[in-house]
């Protein structure tokens, strides 16, 4: 019995060093949280991860930052009342159209 216990453990050590050495994962947790809530695994693994990686931070920190200023410029361009000309519409239209029918 008490070799169990020890694999056992050895399966959530193996599981924690999945969450604290990958990046990949959570750069995709980071983008995911801007639009959607995680579940409270992806939170705490997430917390995990960035607690020692500073890169990681960093991009949260950039994604973040990213994505009031396109906000902000969206608010304000919607304010403004700025619209595409009907002619340039119609060119990025057929532009489009033209690359997909490649």
């Amino acid at each position: 019995m008490p070799s169990e216990k020890l694999d056992l453990k050895n399966l959530d050590m193996s599981h924690l060093k999945k969450i604290i050495y990958n990046c990949k994962q959570a750069t995709f947790l980071i983008e995911k949280k801007a639009f959607t809530r995680l579940s409270f695994r992806e939170v705490i693994e997430l917390r995990i991860h960035l607690y020692g990686c500073y890169f990681c931070r960093l991009y949260g920190k950039q994604s973040r930052m990213i994505n009031d200023m396109v906000q902000e410029l969206f608010r304000n361009s919607m304010q403004s009342g700025i619209r595409l000309d009907d002619d340039f519409k119609k060119e990025l239209q057929e532009r489009i159209e033209e690359e997909l029918n490649k």
